[in-house]
């Protein structure tokens, strides 16, 4: 039988659980998250998109025709992703300009340490980080207002439509991946817990 994306889900279902489930989102949700846990997120969330923009670039040089179209929108909605938070941030009086985490390192460790690993675990990878994102935002709709606009920005129709396309491409390619595919998938669904956790309590996730 096909292996397909959700089946990576249905396989690890608690670990999926914690990767878009944490106390963080329901902060964010009901409005009692602590202003520096969100600045530290902000700050240690645009230096990941920044690396998984290098990152996805890499994994575009490697993709087949197929899939060019889909991976070189994504790197353009990543550097557009870069200037929002920028703004953002400029915003709210965060600066963006602190020491990387270590957790937030081990995860752009990971993302291009993946740029040698075949294009079916670097396609997995890419889907399970963006649909954790999306399932984990979800979790805090409808946002508090001083969070809002970033609920609403990560549970778009827009941002779910990519999540879908993403996840189309995967299954296509699964069939190649097997165990490559589960441990990319299990690795990143480790570190999305890890940094909601980091960027809750400022510790190592």
């Amino acid at each position: 039988m096909r292996m397909t994306a959700r089946d990576l889900i249905r396989g690890d279902p608690n670990l999926w659980h914690d990767a878009t489930h944490h106390a963080f989102l329901d902060e964010v949700r009901n409005g009692t998250l602590a202003p520096a846990a969100f600045a530290r997120w902000l700050a240690q969330d645009y230096h990941f998109g920044a690396a998984l923009t290098r990152a996805e670039a890499r994994y575009l040089a490697g993709a087949p025709r197929e899939d060019l179209a889909l991976l070189a929108n994504g790197v353009q909605a990543m550097v557009a992703e870069l200037d929002w938070f920028e703004h953002k941030a400029a915003e709210r009086g965060i600066d963006l300009d602190v020491p990387l985490h270590a957790t937030a390192r081990a995860y752009i460790d990971y993302l291009h340490a993946l740029t040698y690993a075949p294009y079916p675990a670097q396609l997995t990878a890419l889907w399970a980080l963006e649909r954790a994102y999306l399932e984990g935002w979800q979790t805090a709709l409808p946002g508090a207002p001083a969070f809002r606009e970033f609920v609403e920005r990560w549970t778009s129709e827009a941002f779910s439509a990519y999540v879908e396309a993403l996840e189309s491409a995967a299954n296509r390619v699964l069939a190649q991946a097997g165990d490559v595919a589960r441990e990319a998938f299990r690795w990143v669904a480790t570190y999305e817990r890890a940094f909601w956790q980091m960027a809750y309590t400022g510790k190592d996730g």
